[in-house]
């Protein structure tokens, strides 16, 4: 017995048919992820404060001159200085400018790594027991061998002073590596850990291709 043959108008609405569904499908899957997307409140709120997150991306341009003049003393990069106050504080925004484990001021020092590690209360992460008066003197802070510097000249070093705090962080930077170029080993001793590093650098390179 023969078998019919399909009139060729026919033929054709099948073979369209066939090329329709599996459009018809990736079509269809498509619109659920982008409805998925639109309405995820992760991604909406990532679209949302994407403008701060670029503003915050920009250095305040009444600290260049202060990152410029303190880096320059320690011959390191002012960039490098910039991107360490936007990781440690976010340019002085955080509130208070005291992290829960100890550290203090705009660019976060440790008191022990301050005033010296040589202090006798100095120990594990570098509270110390450091009377108020100890940790920003000059001579308590030269005799312990601390980091901490009088930037602005008025007889103290207090990390609570932007620029006291960014000659103290030039100041440690550049003995750790970065007045030889060694940004990575300087940021590591700054922080002990690879994604600090990374963070670092991530926005000292934008600086060096922004302003420089």
């Amino acid at each position: 017995m023969k078998k019919k043959k399909l009139p060729i108008r026919w033929k054709r609405k099948v073979g369209c048919l066939i090329l329709f569904v599996p459009a018809a499908i990736v079509i269809a899957t498509i619109a659920i992820l982008i409805f998925t997307i639109v309405n995820s409140d992760s991604v909406f709120k990532t679209i949302k404060d994407a403008p701060n997150r670029l503003i915050e991306l920009n250095v305040p341009e009444e600290n260049i001159p202060l990152y410029k003049e303190a880096a320059d003393a320690y011959n390191i990069p002012w960039t490098l200085l910039a991107a360490h106050h936007r990781i440690e504080t976010r340019f002085s925004t955080m509130d208070p400018l005291l992290s829960p484990v100890g550290a203090e001021g705009h660019l976060q020092f440790m008191p022990c790594t301050f005033v010296g590690w040589s202090h006798p209360s100095c120990s594990g992460q570098g509270q110390g027991d450091i009377s108020d008066e100890d940790k920003v003197n000059i001579d308590v802070i030269a005799y312990y061998g601390g980091y901490g510097v009088d930037g602005n000249g008025d007889g103290i070093a207090d990390p609570y002073n932007l620029t006291d705090s960014l000659y103290s962080a030039a100041n440690y930077l550049s003995q750790n590596g970065a007045a030889e170029g060694d940004l990575e080993r300087a940021i590591f001793q700054y922080n002990h850990s690879d994604e600090y590093v990374a963070d670092v650098l991530q926005f000292y390179h934008l600086y060096e291709e922004e302003y420089n």
